[in-house]
């Protein structure tokens, strides 16, 4: 099923969002440290699928390349201009509470690199290990942002099914389209490459590095070039 893992997230944004409304006095310390411990576990989780790849120099090049093409388009800025215009546009014209944990919610779980390697993941290979541990992340925000931000953050659970549902399907349609061999390969460093920024997601919520993601997502289709080239010169 294309759509478990975009599901199981909605589905734990929802359970975060009610247990928010039901424990709205967690203490900072405590979610400190749960972030923390998350982030460990997502840096392991990108250990693990860095070592999927085959070929490393396909990954170390696409890294490189990506990171300099979105270096020099700002990916970052870009998301987080798109999310001020987005904050502007519902959260600051519309009235109560619900607006603004949904608009805060929403721009925090569909803005970001894991929502696309966890989607595209799943549309490719039917794992939905990246979305669920995304949504294991995602719920207990969403605990977080509910105790203070109210139960609009509930709502933000349906742009974030719809957003990777249409990315895992889309994905999903392509490969039907590629040859198998191809596609196992770019598969197999998409992995690799995903697994390091997924790593540096992980670095980031421990607050260890500030490591701008977004702009190492161009690497996904410099693996996606090589691999082609590999099969079109061979």
């Amino acid at each position: 099923m294309i759509l478990l893992g975009s599901l199981i997230n909605a589905v734990l944004i929802i359970a975060g969002a009610f247990i928010g409304r039901l424990f709205r006095n967690i203490p900072e310390k405590m979610k400190e440290t749960v972030m923390s411990i998350i982030g460990l576990a997502v840096a392991v989780l990108g250990i693990q699928m860095g070592f999927a790849s085959g070929n490393f120099v396909i990954v170390i090049i696409s890294l490189v390349v990506g990171t300099m093409i979105g270096e020099w388009i700002d990916l970052d800025k870009w998301f987080n201009k798109f999310g001020k215009w987005v904050e502007s546009l519902f959260g600051k014209n519309s009235s109560g509470s619900i607006a603004e944990g949904f608009v805060t919610a929403t721009l925090i779980f569909v803005i970001g690199s894991m929502a696309i390697l966890g989607a595209l993941d799943s549309g490719l290979r039917n794992d939905h290990d990246i979305l669920i541990t995304k949504g294991i992340i995602d719920g207990f925000t969403s605990i977080i942002l509910a105790s203070t931000l109210g139960i609009g953050v509930l709502l933000s659970a349906i742009p974030v099914f719809i957003y990777q549902g249409i990315i895992a399907i889309f994905s999903g349609a392509i490969s039907q389209y590629i040859p198998q061999e191809a596609l196992d390969l770019f598969i197999q460093e998409m992995t690799a490459t995903g697994g390091i920024m997924i790593l540096a997601i992980g670095l980031n919520i421990t607050g260890l590095t500030k490591i701008r993601v977004a702009n190492l997502l161009p690497s996904i289709l410099c693996v996606a070039i090589i691999v082609a080239g590999m099969f079109i010169f061979q």
